[in-house]
């Protein structure tokens, strides 16, 4: 996923990514506790995900690259 500013809120990058069909969903998935970022589970929507981060869900990996 390539950044377009500094950073892109966590329920934003599942729907963005297609991980998550809305940001309701997005959003249930991370309070279930179903998100990994950088192998640590993440319970906050919206956590600024930044470059070189890498999220997990439902067995995809997303890696968070910077633009350019």
């Amino acid at each position: 996923m390539e950044l377009r500013g500094d950073y892109i809120e966590l329920d934003k990058l599942l729907k963005a990514t297609g991980l998550a069909d809305s940001g309701g969903q997005a959003r249930a998935f991370i309070t279930a506790g179903e998100v990994r970022v950088d192998g640590q589970v993440e319970l906050r929507k919206t956590a600024k995900m930044r470059a070189g981060q890498v999220v997990e869900f439902g067995g995809q990996r997303v890696r968070v690259v910077a633009a350019g």
